[in-house]
């Protein structure tokens, strides 16, 4: 039995990270994601990267304890900077802002390989992740949410296959999650739209030009709200 529990957020992370891969945990904090994987079998080794020591010196102490120092690489990395080409199937970026992630992954030529598999956990701008995605040829495979608390997170796991598929606007808002119908997405959703709402409202009481077509985001987003969750949105 494994001695790291993992709680509702890093538990979905670790529930897309593919079997049998070699995984570099970005920001790895703890470094008790990476462990679990490791101690339940998902991965058989794997890269803990932070740009601090402090959190860098925790996960050395996490993976002695738990008995794997000799399967986890320690890197002090910016990102992904100080993290080799060819080595690990997998990236996990959890923790971080959507924008940060962006960055992250734009700064790393060798993230744009097919056989590379992406799952990223933004604290917040999560449009800002997709929109990249889309831009650069991602494809969003799935997303997730979790809750604990009162904290609502969603994760998303994508891979580079080349393509720049267009989407409408309301994409980089909603991604995939309104085809989980599970109650923790739709209060997630619930979320973003509120959130537009507060902006777009602020938009027109300041007699600003609705520029970036918000309302007409805030409408598509209404309907696929509704159309997901049977009226009920």
């Amino acid at each position: 039995m494994s001695k790291i529990k993992l709680d509702a957020r890093l538990s979905a992370v670790a529930s897309f990270v593919r079997r049998n891969s070699r995984v570099a945990d970005i920001g790895t904090d703890h470094g008790y994601l990476l462990a679990w994987l490791i101690e339940n079998g998902v991965s058989p080794c794997g890269i803990a990267a932070d740009i601090n020591r402090g959190p860098l010196e925790n996960a050395r102490k996490t993976v002695i304890d738990a008995g794997i120092y000799d399967k986890v690489e320690l890197i002090l990395s910016d990102g992904l900077k100080n993290v080799p080409e060819g080595s690990c199937d997998d990236i996990v970026i959890a923790g971080m802002g959507g924008n940060l992630i962006a960055d992250i992954l734009a700064s790393c030529p060798w993230i744009y390989n097919k056989d590379l598999h992406i799952v990223a956990q933004p604290m917040s701008h999560g449009e800002v992740l997709r929109e990249f995605y889309l831009k650069n040829g991602f494809e969003i495979l799935g997303e997730k949410t979790a809750t604990d608390g009162k904290r609502l997170y969603c994760v998303i796991s994508a891979v580079y296959t080349g393509a720049k598929i267009e989407r409408e606007p309301s994409y980089i808002y909603l991604g995939r999650l309104t085809e989980n119908k599970d109650e923790i997405s739709k209060k997630y959703v619930e979320k973003i739209l509120s959130a537009l709402e507060k902006k777009y409202a602020a938009l027109m009481s300041a007699g600003k030009e609705d520029e970036n077509n918000l309302g007409e985001i805030i409408a598509s987003i209404k309907s696929k709200i509704k159309e997901a969750y049977n009226g009920n949105g």
